[in-house]
């Protein structure tokens, strides 16, 4: 089955970068991207660029302009983010049917959950982004949503033949019994909204030099702000209170924090387990997924999933990550 990205060939990219007046020394690196095609792009006589091609028909021209907006606000009030550059006071490009944007090259290695000077740094990095971040709203990227993350990907999973027969009713139940509890705890829980990074893990944390570089906003979204902060903590329960103590002290030098939110760790957990099934599921189609994860739609997928919720249900009763 053919898919709009098998037309992204190396010639396509260099042309896409040299159609907007770059010289290239025609050396293409494909790095390591699923959702959009990302490459880096050698330059004759300065440093590479990296392009980004945009999954097409995923965000409306509308939504990407305004994550590149985003970014220019952050880095107007010098939060360190890797932005898109510009030309001709443009930043979205269009090449034989892609749309695509281009970035400098930030280098550097993820950042050590158990590090608590490090977790206290990107604490006070997060709160300057979302002192921004809430100084106005999105108008045409998503609100993350129970129903968005949680029921529309279990009706994708459910209407698909990714889960196996055999396993379906035990997953199926499971997995309405995790959203019922997900429900309760967002039913609970008020806060405000604010425009987010939306995939705030380490992958997407770069350090170099003691300094932190914050990229790919491509999953940028409103949302409760305990969503930037809670793929940071890993470990036990004990290390990740230290870590949380770090993160928020560093955060609060910057934007007010509201505890309360604490509560919804574990459900914005759930909801990511759905969502990341349900985006494995939508792409499919694209040759690049069944060659990359070849183990999903396999029985042991499905059945460490099962196990994965109940999992995850237990960590719905028990009480949420607290600040002393």
């Amino acid at each position: 089955m053919s898919h709009p990205f098998d037309l992204l060939t190396p010639d396509l990219v260099l042309d896409a970068v040299e159609s907007l007046g770059y010289l290239s020394d025609a050396r293409v690196l494909a790095l390591n991207s699923y959702e959009n095609r990302v490459y880096q792009v050698g330059l004759e006589d300065t440093d590479p660029l990296i392009a980004k091609f945009y999954r097409p028909g995923r965000w409306s021209d509308e939504a990407i302009l305004e994550e590149h907006a985003f970014a220019r606000e952050l880095t107007e009030k010098e939060v360190p983010l890797v932005a898109p550059l510009e030309r001709d006071g443009q930043s979205l490009f269009r090449w034989e049917g892609f749309r695509f944007a281009l970035f400098p090259r930030r280098g550097g290695r993820a950042p050590e959950p158990d590090d608590l000077d490090q977790q206290y740094r990107f604490g006070q990095l997060l709160g300057r982004l979302h002192a921004v971040g809430a100084s106005r709203p999105f108008v045409a990227r998503p609100q993350l949503s129970v129903e968005d993350f949680g029921h529309a990907s279990l009706a994708t999973l459910l209407e698909g033949a990714l889960v196996p027969k055999g396993l379906r009713p035990a997953y199926e139940s499971v997995a309405r019994h995790l959203l019922e509890a997900v429900e309760a705890n967002f039913a609970t829980c008020t806060f405000t909204s604010i425009r987010l990074h939306g995939d705030c893990h380490p992958g997407n944390i770069l350090v170099r030099d003691e300094r932190f570089h914050l990229v790919d906003l491509d999953d940028s979204r409103m949302g409760p702000a305990v969503q930037d902060l809670w793929m940071m903590l890993a470990g036990s329960r004990q290390e990740r209170l230290s870590q949380l103590s770090e993160l928020v002290e560093g955060y609060r030098e910057f934007h007010d924090f509201d505890p309360r939110e604490l509560r919804l760790i574990e459900p914005l957990r759930a909801l990511r387990l759905l969502h990341y099934s349900a985006w494995l599921a939508r792409r499919w189609d694209d040759p690049a997924f069944p060659r990359s994860f070849p183990w999903f739609g396999s029985d042991r997928y499905w059945g460490e999933q099962i196990l994965t919720f109940r999992e995850q249900l237990a960590a719905l009763q028990e009480p949420p990550l607290a600040l002393f």
